[in-house]
């Protein structure tokens, strides 16, 4: 058996415990990888606190960049040596939802959240427990194995540290706007939330050629950075009515679309709030599973306003995850300037820390520094 130290929540809304854990050989269709990189994202915070809802102990990470060490018997779509990174989302590509396209809503497996295909655990702690892994991939581990249906080979001139990021937080914003929205050229678009997800959002608006691209948030230093991804308007959400103040952007209008990248029910109104008749609100923050919006049913008929979901982008991983990479190459997507700062894996609760008070676009874990 191998040894690695991972960062696992044993307790919700309790510190996070980095410690060595056990780890078993990749059965048949799994692979051994050895991490380079794992993005810390608000959804793993959700994970400490519940919202996104776990029974513990698990290894928390669900964006993760690594070579494959091993492979199991019958894995055929990486060999060791590749560089690759990882989809917290494992599809099967035979189901109903996966047929149609909708892969990230793939139906096809009945294993128990955080545990591999076969429904059993990987990893187990000095007790004998078994540990889950988020998204079926714990990346903030030094190895995770993780089934092949979530590993997606990349080049290997791909800086992992840099290639981590589209593994959610890119592939969630870009994906968003271009895969779920199908933001229209010309248009006006409203992004509430300026974090590591709502800068891609941003980024997803400049690739479709968003005529405006209005960012709304509580923290300067976000709006600031905001511009610097392509933001032509900023809204300081602390200096009054941010849907009226987007209506006076907008000649009382409205916005085409607007992005709701929080995870809040009241930020999620907003956001409805702000677009136009027959303009688009789309929810990318996760929230609580018992959270609703109240939405004035007659309004939304009236109106034609659309209400949608994106989860993961609308993406297909294997396919986007690489194209998102070749846009980094010809320079219409930026990868570097959204990492604010690096950690090792024993500063997991600082990083934390530095998440939820807004210092961070991105951090990012790096195991070998």
């Amino acid at each position: 058996m191998l040894k690695t130290q991972a960062a696992v929540v044993y307790a919700h809304n309790e510190a996070v415990v980095v410690e060595e854990l056990t780890l078993d050989e990749p059965k048949a269709g799994e692979v051994l990888m050895r991490m380079v990189a794992a993005g810390v994202c608000h959804s793993d915070l959700s994970v400490v606190n519940s919202t996104i809802y776990y029974d513990p102990p698990v290894v928390l990470g669900h964006e993760g960049a690594g070579i494959v060490e091993r492979v199991g018997q019958g894995v055929t779509k990486v060999k060791p040596g590749d560089h690759a990174v990882l989809s917290f989302v494992s599809y099967c590509g035979k189901c109903k939802m996966c047929r149609s396209g909708r892969v990230c809503l793939c139906i096809g497996f009945s294993a128990g959240r955080g545990h591999l295909l076969d429904d059993t655990c990987r990893l187990h702690n000095a007790k004998g427990q078994d540990i889950q892994q988020m998204g079926r991939i714990g990346t903030m581990s030094q190895y995770a194995v993780v089934p092949q249906e979530s590993v997606i080979p990349i080049a290997d001139h791909y800086p992992l540290d840099k290639a981590v990021l589209v593994g959610c937080g890119v592939t969630t914003g870009v994906g968003a706007v271009v895969n779920s929205a199908q933001v229209k050229a010309g248009s006006t678009v409203v992004v509430i939330g300026a974090g590591g997800v709502g800068l891609n959002v941003i980024q997803g608006a400049v690739l479709a050629k968003a005529a405006r691209i209005i960012v709304v948030d509580v923290v300067a230093e976000k709006l600031e950075t905001a511009r610097r991804f392509g933001a032509t308007d900023v809204v300081d959400a602390r200096q009054g009515d941010p849907v009226a103040a987007v209506r006076g952007l907008t000649e009382d209008l409205g916005s085409d679309y607007a992005f709701e990248v929080i995870g809040n029910p009241a930020t999620i109104v907003q956001a409805y709030e702000m677009v136009r008749p027959a303009g688009m609100a789309v929810i990318v923050g996760l929230t609580r599973m018992d959270a609703t919006v109240p939405i004035p049913t007659g309004k939304m008929v009236r109106t034609e306003k659309q209400l949608i979901g994106s989860y993961y982008g609308s993406s297909i991983p294997h396919v986007d995850m690489p194209k998102l990479l070749g846009l980094y190459d010809e320079g219409k997507i930026k990868l570097d300037e959204l990492i604010t700062r690096t950690y090792r894996l024993e500063e997991i609760n600082e990083a934390f820390a530095d998440l939820e008070a807004g210092r961070n676009a991105r951090g990012v874990i790096l195991f070998e520094q």
